[in-house]
């Protein structure tokens, strides 16, 4: 009879704190470039590319401009982290238990990304929204409650549901290739002899999956600005409505290239973030197993 000691599953608390302890860690250290990923994404034409368009926006608006928009995303990344790790674990711990098996493979793997983006998507949308809004270069808004305010007033509280749809997919994939991908590099890289070789393989799985994930959902991610940074006008469709439509008209409009704008800002931010995110979570579930003790360790 084996005698092999399982932990038990930590509570959804840990889970969920330790997501919100990632996720604040990552947005504050790598926010710049996501206003520029941004700026990038909302050009029509030829970009001025990643240098191009921080120098312009440094010299044209201030150092202080990279870090507009911030608020939004900085009270969203506690819940949002917290909801996509501890809804990685819920989905997991489901379909393992649907499909009869005891330990993850890479097919659930991916599948319970997927899921978790999918969570994930519905907490975000207003926060994105906001966030879009103030960081166009053409913003007139005074703050995160004045676009509330303002797109509230002319478009109702459904407004700040503006890009829904794109957003779904954006997360779908972009958890899936991520979750999927940590699966397949950790399987891959020697077992860790030391906590600090644990570590390391948390970052690099993490960095990788970062990596493939926005690979993956780039595309959606351009759709998903275009959509939300645009003007809603009463009795006209926008011309950015649906994720897959839209994917379809910036090819043909502008080339196939022009659905990665932005791709070089959100790569430098979500590979090395995405390991940081693991790489958090992962310490701070330990810390949690070490302070609760048996039989979580």
């Amino acid at each position: 009879m084996s005698t092999e000691h399982k932990p038990k599953p930590l509570p959804f608390i840990a889970t969920f704190a330790a997501g919100a302890i990632a996720g604040i860690s990552e947005i504050l250290t790598f926010y710049p470039l996501d206003v520029v990923k941004t700026r990038i994404q909302l050009q029509h034409g030829q970009s001025q590319g990643l240098v191009g368009t921080f120098r312009s926006i440094i010299k044209e608006e201030g150092v202080g401009r990279l870090y507009r928009g911030l608020v939004p995303p900085l009270l969203l990344e506690a819940p949002k982290r917290a909801v996509k790790f501890a809804a990685n674990d819920f989905w997991g711990n489901t379909f393992l238990d649907l499909a009869g098996e005891t330990k993850m493979t890479q097919n659930l793997s991916t599948l319970t990304g997927a899921a978790a983006g999918a969570t994930e998507s519905f907490v975000v949308v207003p926060f994105e929204l906001v966030k879009i809004k103030l960081q166009d270069k053409a913003s007139t808004f005074k703050g995160p409650m004045d676009v509330v305010r303002q797109v509230v007033a002319k478009e109702g509280l459904l407004g700040l549901y503006a890009g829904m749809e794109s957003t779904f997919w954006r997360h779908v994939y972009w958890n899936a290739g991520y979750f999927g991908t940590i699966y397949s590099v950790k399987s891959a890289l020697p077992k860790a002899q030391s906590p600090e070789g644990l570590l390391f393989n948390n970052f690099v799985s993490g960095a990788i999956g970062g990596f493939a994930g926005t690979v993956i959902n780039t595309p959606f991610d351009v759709v998903k600005s275009r959509i939300q940074g645009a003007s809603r006008v009463p009795g006209v469709t926008p011309k950015y409505n649906w994720t897959y439509p839209a994917i379809l008209t910036i090819a043909r409009e502008e080339g196939v290239a022009a659905l990665y704008k932005g791709f070089i800002p959100k790569v430098l931010r979500l590979a090395p973030g995405g390991g940081v995110l693991l790489l958090v979570v992962e310490f701070t579930l330990g810390v949690f197993r070490k302070a609760l003790g048996p039989p979580y360790i």
